[in-house]
């Protein structure tokens, strides 16, 4: 079983919690946070048994916190958050697109995730995971790889289980500098949707041989 804090209200929120309660028979529990409780409470009982809502800037319920926030949000909240955070798994999954989508919104070889674990409290973990899957690609029932990087060798653990809970392959690239790559991987599904493979019914994967 695994405790899942979902910061945030919108469609990823939605998607990957419903994985999470839909995780087999592994009783995984979600808390849905968000700075309208009234959201947070609608998407609960959206999602039905299992799913609860906290309070806002609360410590999370969840030893995995996933931030379901747009890039530029992921940081001042996971600051914003700050000792209440200690000791748990962040999960970033961000794509930090420019407005265009066809490049990053920063310089440089950082990363969204990067730039959270150095605002997060001692003793937290941040993983970044799910950037390279569309959501709806997810919704539709589908069980593409889910690339992962992090620092903490159990924190990647636990997403791994996490991931696998839900029918879905994780697969690590390795520590968290390799978060900027993920990010860049994001924007390759970006252009690849746009110009190779001209749809967005797909999802980036190793195929093994």
């Amino acid at each position: 079983m695994t405790s899942i804090s979902l910061i945030g209200t919108g469609t990823m929120a939605r998607i990957l919690g419903t994985l999470a309660l839909a995780g087999g028979n592994t009783g995984n529990t979600v808390e849905i946070l968000g700075r309208s409780r009234s959201k947070a409470d609608d998407l609960a009982k959206v999602l039905g048994d299992g799913a609860t809502a906290g309070d806002w800037g609360a410590v999370p319920a969840g030893d995995i916190v996933i931030v379901a926030l747009l890039s530029g949000d992921v940081v001042p909240v996971v600051a914003q958050y700050g000792d209440a955070l200690a000791g748990k798994v962040i999960v970033d999954i961000s794509n930090p697109f420019n407005p265009a989508a066809d490049g990053l919104s920063y310089a440089g070889e950082t990363s969204v995730a990067q730039e959270a674990a150095k605002v997060a409290p001692a003793g937290a973990s941040v993983v970044k995971a799910f950037n390279t899957v569309f959501g709806h690609v997810l919704e539709k029932g589908n069980r593409p790889d889910v690339f992962l990087a992090g620092d903490d060798a159990s924190a990647k653990a636990a997403v791994s289980a996490f991931v696998e809970s839900t029918g879905l392959r994780p697969l690590d690239v390795g520590g968290l500098d390799m978060a900027h790559w993920l990010e860049g991987a994001g924007l390759l599904t970006m252009g690849l949707a746009r110009n190779g493979v001209r749809h967005w019914e797909f999802a980036l994967g190793v195929r093994e041989f």
